[in-house]
């Protein structure tokens, strides 16, 4: 395999997309994906879902219809959607990136907008993780006062890590930033309640001193514990920390922003004179709206797996699902798979006294 800094940029992707998924499933999931081809001309799809829902797309431009028969609805126990429902659009279009038995895979990335701990359940499970790494991540972006974004892992997909699940979230959420950003050494943030290395509990002193260990190693580019200012400060450009704490962190972030956008919205509104000049800064707003609109940052990367997946939010609007797909074409285009299989192989296996074994089945937020 190539060194990363060598790798080239596909030239075409093929996605493949669990048009049932979420809460609007093909009312959404269809309308992001027309827009989507309009804006990436060299990119395919592979539609999955029932067929009567996948009608309407049967003669369009660079789509393969795949039928399944079955739906993993988002209130459906983790069980159903492993063990019953095994011809589920999820399941189907997770599929869509393992190895046939003649070594053909038909799709360089997946997106879905499904139910979280089945999606990575099915992942897990269909594609497996990579040696080394025993549980995977959900990773995205925030945006930050530097102008750019700060990726995050974990976000919901591990609520109990150890410290040796941390080290292996700093390694897949650098091999992240280097595909996205083409930073090759990212600088690592643990989160905690503060700088120093004495705060935190046992879990995050111990995920220190390995990466501490690791940075020493030249394997990673630790900047030491960050606080959850330093986020939207750019302080460092990944973040880590376990499924609980990030999940929490993103939908107060969501809630936040949706209420400084209603309490501006509110203000503008008072009175005549109000509105009036809500109509000269209408073009500051609208700047403004966008920076912090949740729907551009949508599409979580499950990493870890030996597959590209994408995680979009359940209650996506087309906009929302067109930014995951998009999310997921960079990744799948900037060989994504290949930087993490690389980082992994490069710095888990050069410290296997780290690699912490599966100790019980990961929870979802």
């Amino acid at each position: 395999m190539q060194s990363s800094s060598t790798l080239q940029p596909l030239t075409r992707v093929r996605l493949s997309v669990d048009c049932m998924g979420g809460d609007h499933g093909p009312s959404v999931t269809l309308p992001a994906c027309r827009q989507f081809l309009d804006t990436h001309p060299q990119a395919e799809l592979r539609l999955v879902g029932l067929p009567a829902a996948l009608a309407p797309a049967a003669q369009w431009p660079r789509c393969t219809l795949v039928e399944a028969s079955e739906v993993v609805a988002m209130d459906d126990p983790v069980e159903v959607a492993l063990r019953r429902k095994r011809d589920s659009s999820m399941r189907v279009a997770i599929s869509q990136l393992k190895a046939a038995a003649d070594g053909h895979i038909a799709a360089d990335a997946c997106v879905s907008a499904g139910n979280t701990g089945a999606l990575m359940a099915v992942s897990r499970y269909v594609l497996k993780t990579f040696d080394g790494i025993d549980r995977p991540a959900i990773a995205a972006l925030l945006p930050n006062a530097r102008g750019g974004f700060t990726k995050v892992l974990d976000l919901g997909a591990n609520v109990d890590c150890t410290a040796e699940h941390l080290l292996q979230f700093a390694v897949l959420g650098s091999a992240l930033v280097s595909a996205l950003d083409g930073v090759e050494e990212p600088a690592v943030g643990l989160l905690n309640i503060g700088e120093e290395q004495i705060k935190g509990n046992e879990v995050i002193k111990r995920a220190g001193e390995l990466l501490r260990a690791a940075h020493a190693a030249g394997r990673l580019n630790f900047h030491g514990n960050v606080e959850g200012n330093d986020i939207f400060k750019g302080t460092t450009e990944l973040v880590v920390c376990d499924g609980f704490v990030g999940n929490v962190l993103l939908k107060t972030s969501e809630g936040l922003a949706s209420m400084m956008g209603q309490f501006i919205r509110q203000e503008f509104e008072r009175n005549a004179l109000t509105r009036l000049a809500a109509l000269v800064a209408l073009p500051v707003l609208r700047q403004f709206k966008s920076r912090v609109d949740h729907r551009r940052y949508s599409g979580g990367a499950l990493l870890g797996l030996r597959g590209l997946v994408f995680k979009a939010h359940g209650a996506s609007d087309a906009y929302a699902f067109e930014r995951a797909m998009a999310r997921a074409y960079d990744a799948a285009r900037n060989r994504l798979l290949d930087r993490v299989h690389d980082r992994v192989r490069d710095t888990l296996a050069a410290a296997p006294a780290t690699s912490a074994a599966v100790d019980a089945p990961p929870q979802a937020a």
